[in-house]
């Protein structure tokens, strides 16, 4: 699981943008809707036993393992509650929000809070994000060729983020919206650029970029976190621009499909298709950066990037008994400074498998374990919810 300074996003992100922590073992996952128990009497003076009352959501407490090479070994610790904001509004899907801390031996640390609220009966929805950290890896500069030897130079990077969203359904589940985005990052190099390494433009040393942007997004999984049916699409765009107070002006541009077939009871098919695009004026840190965001585990986050990027996987997911389960996963993807210059033998294949265990049966939320195999190596990530 690597980091760069993005994934000081992702730190908050494991929560907001895609779900919640947990670890097995350690974990406490309390259900908080019990059924009633039903009044007793035991003889005609007894007096009878209240019904307890019904709680609104479930409770998450997750530490995680950290080990990379990028950023060290160390741990992520997480507190979450899924639930619904209205009892009684039965369209919304569960509302989520969590606080998340996160250490490594490098000098790495961070922490954030953030949310994904459905309410209006699934009128609207609204996603927020404010974090702060300090990331140390290895960046291997831009448009690495996989079968060259990699250079990297170690990089710190600190930050403030925050980030919202806020979206209407116009129906058909098709959800529009703005969203904004603050950041405030300092970068440096530890110590001597080897020859061949990237060197942090004198602009990037100190940077803020702020952003408008929208997004549109249809999902006809019902906002479920283990779907068994339906697909979700979701385009973003933001806009970064000097009038809004950032050094640069320049465009992101992202793109995704999931697809979910329910193969039987205990059986689904998954597959994802996604692409990333920017500016030529877009700084380093948020290039199309492969090996995050589950495309495609099996690579480091950090060691490929540039301005085009694509990622195709498909997942077997099996449940077992004891709230166990095994996925097997592949895929392919790749990196290019456009689109004429996507190449077949620069491309970046990917397979691997995983473990689940099931921390909240109500919302069938699963913690994973995924060991994925890429062209330069292999990766082991751990974190709760599906990878896509």
């Amino acid at each position: 699981m690597s980091i760069r300074i993005t994934q000081i996003k992702r730190i908050v992100q494991v929560f907001t943008l895609t779900s919640l922590l947990a670890f097995p073992g350690v974990l406490l996952a309390k259900h908080q809707a019990a059924t009633p128990n039903p009044a007793v009497q035991d003889d005609e003076t007894a007096k009878p036993v209240k019904p307890k009352k019904e709680k609104r959501g479930s409770l998450i407490i997750a530490p995680i393992p950290i080990h990379s090479p990028a950023i060290g070994s160390g741990m992520i610790l997480g507190l979450g509650y899924v639930f619904k904001l209205n009892r009684s509004d039965e369209a919304s899907p569960m509302s989520r929000v969590g606080v998340v801390g996160a250490f490594t031996n490098n000098g790495t640390h961070g922490g954030g809070l953030g949310g994904h609220l459905y309410f209006a009966e699934n009128k609207y929805q609204t996603r927020f994000a404010v974090a702060k950290g300090r990331v140390n890896y290895d960046f291997f500069g831009i448009g690495r060729v996989p079968s060259a030897s990699g250079v990297s130079v170690r990089i710190k990077q600190s930050g403030t983020i925050f980030f919202g969203e806020f979206m209407r359904n116009f129906g058909k589940n098709i959800f529009v919206g703005p969203r904004f985005q603050y950041r405030k990052i300092n970068a440096t190099t530890d110590g001597i650029v080897p020859p061949g390494g990237f060197i942090i433009p004198a602009i990037d040393l100190r940077s803020t970029t702020t952003a408008l942007g929208f997004r549109v997004l249809h999902d006809s999984t019902a906002g479920s976190f283990y779907p068994r049916n339906g697909s979700i699409f979701s385009f973003t765009a933001d806009f970064f621009a000097k009038a809004l107070g950032s050094n640069r002006t320049y465009q992101t541009y992202k793109a995704y499909y999931n697809g979910y077939r329910s193969l039987g009871d205990k059986q689904i098919l998954a597959y994802r298709v996604m692409g990333c695009s920017v500016s030529d004026n877009t700084p380093f840190f948020d290039l199309c950066l492969y090996g995050t965001s589950s495309d495609l585990r099996g690579y480091t986050g950090g060691e490929f990037q540039d301005r085009r990027m694509f990622a195709t996987q498909v997942e077997y997911r099996r449940e077992l008994k004891y709230r166990l389960g095994v996925v097997g996963f592949a895929g392919v993807g790749g990196v290019a400074p456009s689109l004429g210059k996507f190449r077949l033998d620069t491309l970046l294949p990917a397979a691997g498998l995983g473990l689940r265990f099931n921390v909240d049966k109500k919302n069938h939320i699963n913690y994973r374990v995924d060991l994925g195999f890429g062209r330069s190596g292999h990766t082991l990530s751990m974190s709760v919810t599906e990878a896509f």
